[in-house]
C-alpha cells in the first residue's frame, strides 16, 4: 500500500514511517528537513522513502504529494501550535477531499480527551480543569466530520517510548468511548468530580508511540471498523 505521512519527523510520524517501510509499504514522508529524516531512519531506511520536502501549509505542494497515495497519515502539528494546528489539518484534509487520484483514507492523530467516558455522553474535553488548548482537537474533528472521506482520528493518552514490543492481544482498542472500564455509578458524578477521576487514572492510558503507529498501520483498509470513529488504545489490564 502506498502511504504518505505529513510530519514524518515528529514523535508519532517518524514511528508510522519506520514500522511502515517494515510491513513492507510504499512510503512518503512529507517533512521541512530531508536531513533530519536521514538522521532519524538512518540512511538505509531513507532510501527506502520518497521525500517530499514542501511547505506544508502550501495547497499545491499537498496536492501534488497526494497523487496515487493510498493513505494519509496526518501527524503534523500539536495542539501546542494553537491556530496553526487547525491550518494545517485543513489544509490536509481540504486536499485529500479535492484530488480524484486520492482513495480517501486519512489517520489523524487527536487526543483521549476526545472520547467518550463510559456510561456518560461526556468527553473528556467537556469536562471542568481540561486544559482549553484541546478544543483545537475538538475542532479538528469537528472539521473531518464535515468530510465524505474514509478517515479516523487516533485518540491515545500520554505516549512514552517503548520498552518492548506489545503482542497484539495486549491491546485494548475502542471506538468513540475511553479503553477504561468504569463502574455505572460514574454518572451519578458531578462534572467536578468525573474530571477528577479521570484525572486520577490518566496514567493508565500511557501507550507506547509504535504501539499507535502500528494501530493506525494494521486499520488501513477502506470501510474498515474504525471508519468515521475516534479510536481509543490502552493495554489490557492483568487482573
Amino acid at each position: 500500500m502506498k502511504i504518505i505521512v505529513f510530519g514524518a519527523t515528529g514523535n508519532t510520524g517518524k514511528r508510522v514511517l519506520a514500522s511502515g517501510i517494515k510491513k513492507g509499504h510504499e512510503m512518503t514522508a512529507f517533512v521541512r528537513s530531508t536531513e533530519k529524516l536521514c538522521e532519524q531512519q538512518g540512511e538505509q531506511i531513507a532510501r527506502q522513502v520518497k521525500v517530499v520536502t514542501q511547505n506544508i501549509m502550501d495547497p499545491q505542494c499537498v496536492y501534488e504529494a497526494l497523487s496515487h497515495q493510498d493513505a494519509a497519515v496526518i501527524a503534523a502539528g500539536n495542539v501546542g501550535n494553537g491556530e496553526e494546528f487547525i491550518r494545517i489539518v485543513d489544509n490536509i484534509v481540504t486536499q485529500c477531499e479535492d484530488h480524484p487520484l486520492f482513495s480517501g483514507r486519512v489517520w489523524l492523530m487527536g487526543g483521549a480527551g476526545l472520547l467518550e467516558i463510559p456510561h456518560t455522553n461526556i468527553i473528556g474535553n467537556a469536562l471542568p480543569g481540561f486544559p482549553p488548548i484541546f478544543q483545537y482537537h475538538n475542532q479538528n474533528l469537528k472539521r473531518l466530520q464535515q468530510t465524505k472521506l474514509d478517515w479516523s482520528i487516533m485518540c491515545p493518552g500520554t505516549m512514552v517510548d517503548a520498552k518492548e514490543e506489545s503482542a497484539p492481544d495486549h491491546l485494548y482498542i475502542t471506538a468513540d468511548i475511553l479503553p477504561l472500564p468504569f463502574p455505572e455509578t460514574v454518572r451519578e458524578l458531578s462534572d467536578a468530580e468525573l474530571a477528577g477521576h479521570l484525572f486520577s487514572r490518566f496514567q493508565e492510558l500511557d501507550v507506547a508511540y509504535e504501539d499507535v503507529a502500528n494501530c493506525m498501520l494494521n486499520n488501513l483498509e477502506v470501510a474498515g471498523p474504525y471508519k468515521c470513529k475516534w479510536v481509543g488504545i490502552a493495554y489490557r489490564r492483568v487482573m
